[in-house]
Formats: C-alpha cells, sequence, structure tokens
C-alpha cells in the first residue's frame, strides 16, 4: 500500500460506512465522521483504534484538517 492514504479514501476503497468504521474502531459515530470528513484532527489513541481497522499504524494515515478554518469573530477569510 502507498503511503499517505486519508480515512475518507480507505474507506472509500473498501466500501466501509462510517458506522462500520465506528463499530471496528470503538468510536462514536459523529467523531469518526469528523474524522473522515477532516474536520478533526484525532488524538494518538485514536489514531491508532482507526488505523488499526485497516491493519496499518497511524503513521501510514494522512491526519488532520481538510476543511478551511474560518473566522469565530468577523465575517471570515477576506
Amino acid at each position: 500500500m502507498e503511503h499517505g492514504k486519508t480515512v475518507a479514501l480507505l474507506c472509500e476503497e473498501q466500501g466501509m460506512s462510517i458506522q462500520q468504521l465506528a463499530a471496528k474502531c470503538g468510536l462514536d459515530e459523529p467523531r469518526v465522521l469528523a474524522i473522515v470528513s477532516g474536520r478533526w484532527t484525532p488524538s494518538p489513541a485514536e489514531r491508532d483504534a482507526v488505523a488499526a481497522v485497516f491493519g496499518l499504524t497511524r503513521e501510514q494515515l494522512v491526519w488532520g484538517h481538510v476543511t478551511p478554518i474560518q473566522h469565530i469573530y468577523g465575517h471570515g477569510p477576506a
């Protein structure tokens, strides 16, 4: 397997739903959805749990936010 796949890509390739991934890794569905959609950067323990579902280590996956972070106050990015 090539280095650097996201959880979303792995789920798509394996036909795995958010519900299935949540059940297999032991995290709740809202957290898994946030991880898969790139809105949440998981803790090391969460990374280990998710990566283990795919038979990988956390270092073999790409983690982090993929959605832009907008300002809380004001009118967002200019």
